[in-house]
């Protein structure tokens, strides 16, 4: 199969030839790209996407952390001790208004760059999303930089990793763009961590943040990747009551919907409160240490789980595409279909009474008597009648076509509701298969065929392949090893 060498296509073989730079033990992310751009060919042959778009920029290609939290969390000081840098800015009140994207750099000092360097990277979980800036922001077209920066450092915490740093959250004062970009890093993260401040003795003054942070995570398959962190416990120390304290955040959480998980108890040492008790400071840091490390150890674990997640991905975009977006056009035009016929019957059977009726009233049928008996001997007048007649009629046909779809269309939108990307999709293929120039009687979409179809099958096994291979690598189920004493793979059965 050949490719266009558009730039969606120039930056994927890019990224293709990064990963295989980058894992040259590990080939199934660099393959992975080949098979998303196979399934690009599918989506643009139907109409779900147009040249410049690609599955492959609807996942993270390198592992991401979400850090999301409340005013004064302490999320920026987590960050710099976890980087072993003083990158982000830290105070207790909103010292950033934008997301933050970090990322290693091999340059010996952080850099900031603007948010433009995310909108042409795909490797980011921000590509093209100037396309949708528009949408989102509330005054107007304002540029990705209002939104977004890049920072970079040389920190090796964060090699491999993609950090995001969210603006400190307080749900009743955040603009709709904001809130739909958190959604959006939310469902592409590997992991999320939620801060809350355990300063703050009140949890239901902050019900409105409550409600929100937690319940993006309430119901979902993945929501094991949330991780809830009671951050700056040191405040608890005077009082020894830090049970007391993860009681009363439980307890607000589950009026939000969260009966379960746990909370992690962690704060910096370095800019914490002294605490003077011995016993009640190891007590404290013991905690820490724990938590800690079991933060870290989750940390670590994306990068196995990163792999997965693309492979699967990819398996669920194929399937999904064959069996709920396929079926779900073909059924539109199944609706399309008939209520043209239904509405073109009424309409030319209402126009041929009424002008049945009209040449009745006029005693005009010997004129069209006269003008039949002409269209054999191809007189002009008669054919350009008949030609009039015809363009009129198909006038008339094709109007009905376009406004039966675009009701759909409408009904569409109605049911999707906030689903703006899928509702684009759809309207694409939906209007790709009802164009003028396509007949009424294909029953399949367009560009949904024999060859398509054999792909789909060719990605959806791929995946499969990549999940072996992925096996082998991380498991060893028969517990043999080879020669060198390292692991042998597992067997192909």
């Amino acid at each position: 199969m050949s490719y266009s060498s558009t730039q969606i296509n120039k930056r994927l073989k890019s990224l293709q030839q990064h990963l295989a730079d980058e894992h040259p033990d590990n080939p199934v992310l660099a393959k992975a790209v080949k098979s998303f751009r196979k399934m690009d060919y599918v989506g643009q042959s139907i109409g779900l996407l147009d040249k410049e778009e690609s599955y492959a920029t609807c996942v993270t290609w390198w592992p991401m952390i979400a850090v999301l939290g409340t005013f004064s969390a302490g999320k920026s000081t987590f960050i710099n001790s976890y980087l072993n840098l003083p990158l982000q800015r830290t105070g207790n009140h909103a010292v950033d208004d934008k997301f933050t994207v970090i990322c290693y750099s091999r340059h010996n000092e952080a850099k900031t760059l603007p948010g433009v360097a995310l909108d042409a990277d795909p490797r980011f979980p921000f590509f093209q999303i100037s396309r949708s800036i528009e949408e989102i922001a509330e005054a107007g077209q304002q540029r990705i930089d209002a939104y977004l920066q890049l920072k970079t450092c040389p920190s090796e915490s964060i090699r491999g990793k993609i950090l995001i740093d969210s603006p400190g959250f307080d749900a009743d004062e955040q603009r709709a763009s904001t809130l739909r970009l958190t959604q959006h890093i939310i469902n592409l993260s590997d992991l999320v961590l939620v801060f809350f401040d355990a300063r703050h003795p009140e949890p239901k003054a902050m019900q409105d943040t409550l409600a929100y942070l937690v319940s993006a995570s309430v119901d979902r398959a993945d929501v094991n990747k949330f991780l809830y962190i009671l951050n700056q416990m040191d405040v608890t120390a005077k009082e020894d009551n830090p049970e007391e304290v993860v009681s009363a955040w439980q307890r607000s959480l589950a009026e939000v919907g969260l009966i379960a998980g746990r909370f992690y108890r962690i704060y910096d040492p370095n800019s914490g409160v002294p605490i003077d008790d011995p016993q009640v400071k190891e007590r404290y840091e013991r905690k820490r240490r724990e938590d800690m490390a079991d933060i870290d150890a989750r940390i670590q674990q994306i990068e196995i789980e990163r792999s997965y997640r693309i492979v699967g991905k990819l398996e669920h975009t194929a399937k999904v595409l064959k069996d709920q977006v396929t079926n779900k056009l073909t059924t539109m035009l199944q609706r399309w279909k008939s209520r043209v016929i239904l509405v073109d019957s009424l309409v030319f059977s209402t126009l041929a009474v009424l002008t049945g009726l009209a040449l009745t009233l006029t005693h005009s049928w010997n004129s069209v008597k006269v003008l039949a008996a002409g269209i054999p001997t191809a007189e002009t007048t008669s054919l350009v009648v008949l030609l009039l007649v015809l363009s009129s009629m198909g006038y008339i046909h094709f109007s009905i076509r376009r406004l039966v779809a675009n009701k759909i269309l409408r009904n569409l939108a109605k049911e999707l509701g906030d689903n703006h990307d899928i509702c684009k999709q759809y309207t694409g293929a939906f209007n790709k298969s009802t164009v003028a120039y396509r007949p009424m009687f294909f029953q399949n979409p367009a560009g949904w065929n024999e060859v398509t179809q054999q792909i789909i099958e060719e990605v959806v096994n791929e995946a499969n392949d990549y999940i072996q291979a992925l096996n082998d690598q991380f498991t060893n189920p028969s517990g043999h090893n080879n020669k060198n004493g390292e692991d042998l793979p597992a067997q192909e059965s």
